[in-house]
């Protein structure tokens, strides 16, 4: 509704619509009269106007702006362009001598610090009287890790020794020997005197022949030959037996000296059983996860400890693309993530004839089901030239490994090997 306009009012509709009469209000609304339209000096301008009037004057000739052309950002600061560029140069120089430094290497952080970790257990049986050592400890090759109770080990020994000593009488032998000899020396002599008594027999018998002897003496000499006959078969009588007595001491002596061996071989077995009591350390390494206590009762092959010798190595699994130039001796560098501030130079010992999963408990089957080619990883082992002692190093210990693979030497290599010469011809210039 406009200010002041009048209001409506009612009337009837007499007029007949739709060929009838209709009766009801009709509103009829009065319109205000129209505003003036201002002059064409007091126009406020539209906003096309305003930017048409705030915009440059456009030449009738060209389509360009008519002012003068604005300098590039580079002519207006050169000094910082010059800049730009130099340090664009420095950057690109720079990661050219990364790459071809990079260049000369194979790198993995797929590694892993091992050893030949083992279980320590006793191999004999009774109660822990003594644990000297304690966990992490390091020990020397033969240091004591525990002891066990030795008193039934060493009445073990002493009855063996007993059996040896016992095992080991010999001495009829010797005195059989003696006899068998004297017996010789007898028949040696019963054989001498009967010779004689031949020789004087036959003697006498040619003079009783010839009238010249008694028959008396004849028989007298033939008598002591006969005699002396018997005393030689007694001789050799005796030599025999005493032969046949030496021969069943002889059996004798087989059975004790192997009553002997045995008794000796239990003797050294009793001997071991008692160094058993004592378990030590075969080689230098750490007492790792320690379980003897004192007083605790084990039986062979009870675990006490496990324990990670001294010979630790990296066993490092490079991509199968990265072995082309990868050779046994070839300098290595390694840095473990628990001592990220040392680098541990060492060497590559070895590769392994194969993929980590060719021997693993289940290895890949590759002739069944769909097959995807699979970048394989194979174990490389490098070896430690100079490892850390002040550190605690055990298997399972995060590693990167860097295998110089290029013997040759870098740009960056050559150019700092340079620098040093350089700076004395400056310094001598100077």
């Amino acid at each position: 509704m406009f200010k002041d306009a009048p209001a409506t009012e009612p009337l009837w509709d007499d007029e007949p619509q739709g060929g009838g009469w209709s009766s009801g209000p009709v509103t009829v609304a009065l319109r205000a009269p129209a505003p003036e339209a201002p002059a064409a000096d007091e126009r406020p301008a539209s906003p096309l106007e305003t930017e048409v009037e705030r915009s440059p004057r456009i030449s009738p000739q060209q389509d360009k702006p008519v002012d003068k052309p604005r300098r590039g950002r580079l002519r207006r600061h050169p000094f910082v362009a010059a800049l730009g560029l130099i340090a664009f140069v420095f950057a690109a120089a720079a990661a050219y001598l990364y790459w071809d430094y990079a260049g000369h290497f194979e790198s993995t952080d797929d590694a892993y610090i091992a050893a030949r970790q083992f279980s320590i257990a006793p191999r004999v049986s009774g109660n822990i009287t003594a644990v000297p050592v304690t966990d992490n400890q390091h020990v020397a090759a033969g240091d004591v890790i525990a002891r066990i109770d030795d008193r039934d080990y060493r009445v073990a020994l002493e009855q063996a020794q007993a059996q040896v000593a016992s095992a080991e009488a010999d001495a009829q032998m010797d005195v059989q020997q003696a006899q068998i000899n004297s017996s010789q020396a007898q028949l040696s002599q019963q054989q001498a005197g009967l010779v004689f008594a031949q020789q004087q027999a036959a003697r006498y018998e040619d003079l009783v022949h010839s009238g010249y002897g008694s028959v008396q003496n004849a028989q007298q000499y033939t008598s002591q030959l006969h005699e002396q006959q018997a005393a030689v078969e007694s001789a050799q009588a005796a030599l025999k037996l005493a032969q046949r007595q030496m021969e069943t001491l002889k059996a004798q002596r087989a059975n004790a000296v192997a009553s002997l061996a045995q008794a000796k071989a239990q003797r050294d077995q009793a001997e071991l059983n008692l160094s058993y009591t004592t378990v030590r350390a075969a080689e230098p390494g750490r007492v790792v996860d320690l379980s003897a206590a004192v007083g605790e009762y084990v039986q062979p092959g009870t675990s006490l400890t496990m324990f990670v010798p001294n010979d630790i190595w990296v066993s490092a699994n490079f991509k199968e693309t990265q072995l082309d130039e990868m050779r046994p001796n070839q300098p290595a560098t390694i840095e473990i993530d628990a001592y990220p501030d040392r680098e541990i130079k060492s060497h590559v010992a070895s590769v392994q004839p194969g993929s980590g999963t060719a021997f693993s408990l289940l290895p890949v089957e590759n002739a069944t089901g769909n097959w995807v080619k699979i970048v394989q990883r194979v174990p490389v082992k490098i070896v430690m030239d100079d490892p850390s002692t002040d550190v605690a190093l055990g298997p399972g210990m995060s590693v990167e490994a860097n295998v110089r693979v290029n013997p040759n030497p870098s740009l960056y290599e050559r150019l700092r090997a340079r620098l040093p010469s350089l700076y004395e011809q400056l310094k001598g210039w100077l």
